[in-house]
């Protein structure tokens, strides 16, 4: 071909022939020879510059379509077991094409994570776009970073956010997706470690600015894992759906049921009525409805909706955003019990006696239609004598009578003792710009204590019903504290003068009397922290161990399908065992109840670990403006390396590193808990009050640092406006060492005697 090829014939050649792209091939096919071969790259770099080509190596394609050769990353099997995967070479703008994974009878069986090296073939389907072939499996879920891309002159370096990794990684040429210096970035492992021994990085995601106010949740999101993208085919199933009707239902739409939530509530998912008791067997006595939304009527066994509900486990909240285990076609709507709009529930009518005792209680499947959507604060302040407008036609049908069941439950309560914490909890306050205005100690109100007896009770009648009908069921469990956090809690009470009985089957009452102890005194916040700390951590179980916490035989969480997977399995055991329809416990349910139980405690521990990490960064962001400003706290643990301290006003956590203790050095002993100083004595120890200065607050980590200016009221040597220090060295002379030496060899001596029983 003697005349050079417009670039609509290029363009076509590189699409007709994949496998033939290089500048070589091109040339081959046009019949370019010579000179003309300085022409022809001309026109490839013109096409590239346009965003038509894109150069890889020694060959060009057409960015909008994937390489013959691709690696891919595998994603969860789909309802049919047909298995697709993601590409992650994609550079086109338009939307990322869908792959299906073609097996042979000779290929290694692949799982969701796997990195894959296949050959793709283009294809016209309704739900893929490319047909790969497996060539070799490459690796499965590659270690992934967040961190912020600074951008070098070959590639760049990635600064991990996480608190606890201080490695950077580093990317090479071409592996920086297009991020921009400074941004924040989600990377994955690409290859053993390069130059200096750093981890090689390739970036997958560009996150945005890390300074933004929004950026606060979304890297913990990114961080702990958290699906927050509803896959196509569960929108669609959940976009289908209609609002369930009385078919098969108890009609409850009579009945004067409320929903109360906090005032910024997202949804609502569950009601409640309380009448006296016309039984006369029963007098003084009083009737509980909690109706809590009917999800299993949309959520089906095997469903998409099904499916990506248990891959979440749970909802997530943070102070800016919600991450729903359902869509909002459901969360917000279908399945949110809202005003004077009929809503399928599933009901439990319980008995309770003039002193709170569960008498009885019936579960139905029904059509409610709740009377109003309340809030905590004014329905407090309706039964404090400040009705609105909306309470007051409501006080003598509905809101008295609540409140007149709730104090016969508070007696029952008592009798029972549950573990009697009181540990306030902290609530960040955002402006609209996303910006920390301030941080909050949540209101406990007589209304939040009475929803929370209420669906006590009921999730008590849902795991009594199941067992008595033995169906199969997910517990929630709390077991009692082992003996060693119990050992620590009773050597911390002792040192405070406190009491914590021994030699006796331990129940909540106990450890009750001990808070009582410490209400009132110094000891007080010490004393909750360390019982929290003794406390082992709740989870999910087909088999009942009993609430230790709750002081309950049984307990199974019920009120809350909205949010909590295993509520959702509840109520199909329920629908099972009454026979209420085809949507409650499946064979499959069943028969991996266990896996079930485990996948949704850890997904319950990651929503909670992620939720910390974003309090902490909105903390240390509130914070980043009032560094050199001094605070008071009180310490809430001791490492070798430094003292966390909780500080009063915002209930922050930070740590004084070792080198901000003073000027002398201070020995950690691991079995007391204690630091203890070298030239002094001064002991450290969980519970002491100080007084702090703030010295570094990063917002990107969550990172707060401080220094110790006086403990337990007592300036400390070479802190400011304490006692000139003597160096920092293991200890200021013969004298005072072997004082302090003495005085950890003593102490040592005495806990060994202690657990000995002498």
């Amino acid at each position: 071909m003697s005349k050079l090829p417009t670039k609509d014939e290029i363009l076509q050649w590189i699409s007709d022939n994949p496998t033939l792209t290089s500048k070589r091939d091109i040339a081959k096919a046009f019949g370019i020879k010579g000179a003309a071969r300085i022409d022809l790259k001309r026109i490839l770099k013109e096409l590239e510059a346009e965003g038509h080509l894109n150069k890889r190596k020694k060959t060009y394609r057409d960015p909008d379509k994937l390489p013959p050769v691709s690696v891919l990353q595998v994603s969860e099997p789909s309802a049919d077991g047909d298995l697709f995967a993601r590409p992650l070479e994609w550079q086109g703008e338009g939307k990322e094409p869908v792959v299906l994974v073609v097996p042979r009878a000779s290929d290694p069986a692949l799982g969701e994570g796997d990195r894959i090296l296949a050959r793709l073939q283009e294809v016209k389907a309704e739900d893929h776009q490319y047909e790969a072939r497996l060539i070799r499996r490459i690796g499965q879920n590659p270690h992934k970073v967040l961190g912020v891309f600074r951008k070098g002159a070959e590639g760049g370096r990635i600064l991990p956010i996480d608190k606890g990794d201080g490695k950077e990684w580093t990317v090479p040429p071409g592996a920086t997706g297009g991020a921009k210096d400074g941004e924040l970035v989600e990377a994955e492992q690409s290859g053993p470690k390069g130059r200096m021994g750093l981890p090689r990085a390739r970036i997958v995601t560009r996150l945005g600015d890390p300074s933004e106010p929004r950026a606060v949740s979304l890297i913990a999101i990114h961080q702990h894992g958290i699906p927050d993208d509803f896959p196509d085919d569960v929108i669609a199933e959940a976009d289908k759906m209609k609002p369930a009707g009385l078919s098969g239902r108890e009609d409850m739409r009579d009945m004067p049921l409320v929903t109360i939530d906090p005032s910024d509530a997202r949804d609502h998912d569950d009601a409640c009525w309380a009448h006296d008791d016309d039984d006369p067997r029963n007098e003084g006595g009083h009737v509980i409805w909690v109706a809590i939304a009917d999800v299993a009527h949309y959520v089906t066994p095997g469903s998409a909706l099904d499916r990506e509900a248990r891959k979440r486990g749970n909802s997530s909240y943070f102070p800016d955003r919600v991450v729903p285990m359902l869509p909002d076609r459901l969360s917000g709507d279908l399945c949110s019990l809202h005003e004077g709009v009929p809503r399928a529930c599933i009901a439990v009518r319980m008995q309770i006696s003039a002193d709170g005792t569960k008498i009885g209680h019936r579960f139905v499947r029904g059509l409610m239609r709740s009377v109003a959507s309340l809030n905590y604060q004014e329905v407090q302040a309706a039964r404090d004598g400040d009705a609105n407008e909306k309470c007051a036609p409501l006080m003598d049908q509905v809101i008295n009578p609540l409140y007149d069941a709730y104090e016969a439950l508070v007696a029952a309560r008592k009798r029972r003792q549950p573990l009697d914490l009181d540990l306030p909890e902290r609530k960040v306050i955002l402006s609209e710009e996303g910006k920390v205005t301030s941080v909050d100690f949540a209101e406990r109100l007589d209304a939040h204590r009475l929803i929370e007896e209420f669906m006590v009770l009921a999730n008590v009648a849902a795991a009594e019903e199941l067992i008595t009908r033995k169906s199969p069921l997910l517990f929630r469990v709390h077991e009692e504290p082992s003996p060693e956090k119990l050992d620590a809690l009773r050597e911390t009470a002792e040192s405070a003068g406190l009491v914590l009985a021994k030699g006796q089957v331990l129940k909540t009452q106990h450890l009750n009397r001990l808070l009582s102890q410490a209400e009132g005194t110094e000891h007080d916040e010490l004393i909750n922290m360390s019982t929290l700390r003794a406390m082992t951590q709740a989870y999910y179980s087909p088999a009942n161990f009993g609430h230790f916490g709750l002081a309950l035989q049984a307990y199974a969480h019920f009120t809350s399908p909205i949010r909590r997977y295993s509520d959702l399995i509840v109520h199909r055991a329920l629908i099972t065992a009454h026979k209420w329809g085809k949507d409650g416990l499946s064979p499959h349910d069943i028969e991996d109840l266990e896996q079930t139980a485990t996948h949704i405690s850890e997904t319950e521990r990651r929503s909670m670990m992620a939720e910390r990490d974003t309090t902490d960064r909105y903390l240390a962001a509130f914070l980043s403006e009032k560094v050199g400003s001094t605070f008071t706290g009180r310490i809430s643990g001791i490492a070798k390396f430094g003292v966390f301290v909780k500080l009063d006003e915002t209930g922050a956590d930070g740590l004084i590193p070792m080198r901000n203790l003073g000027q002398e050095y201070f020995h950690f002993d691991r079995d007391a808990g204690t630091l203890l100083g070298a030239d002094t004595g001064t002991v450290i120890s969980l519970g002491q009050r100080v007084r702090v200065k703030l010295v570094e607050a990063a917002p990107v980590s969550g990172g707060i640092a401080l220094e110790l200016l006086e403990l337990a009221g007592n300036a400390m040597p070479g802190a400011r406006g304490g006692r000139p220090g003597r160096g920092r060295g293991k200890g200021g002379g013969p004298v005072k060492r072997q004082a302090a030496k003495a005085k950890r060899k003593d102490a040592k001596v005495k806990r060994k005697l202690k657990r000995k029983g002498r």
